[in-house]
């Protein structure tokens, strides 16, 4: 099954709260899905989990992480130099 797949799985048996059930409608076997959530809950479960770990890799991701918070601040900034400047004026 995909990664997107055993999530959403997991996430619905985490709002319905019955394994079987779930694992059922989603013709699934519980055992899976009740070590789908295992791993969910140790933070196995995620996309950034789930590839090797390569340094290039690792840093790409960080610099895209600071690319987008630098990106946000920016924007914070012009709305409020935009702001600023309707009360001077």
């Amino acid at each position: 099954y995909s990664l997107e797949f055993k999530i959403q799985a997991v996430s619905l048996s985490e709002q319905r709260g019955n394994v079987s059930l779930v694992a059922q409608e989603l013709g699934i076997c519980k055992e899976s899905l009740v070590n789908w959530r295992k791993l969910h809950k140790e933070g196995k479960l995620t996309k950034e989990k789930q590839l090797p770990s390569d340094p290039i890799r690792e840093e790409f991701l960080r610099l895209r992480k600071e690319l987008e918070e630098t990106r946000l601040e920016r924007d914070i900034l012009k709305k409020a130099v935009g702001i600023f400047s309707k009360r001077d004026g």
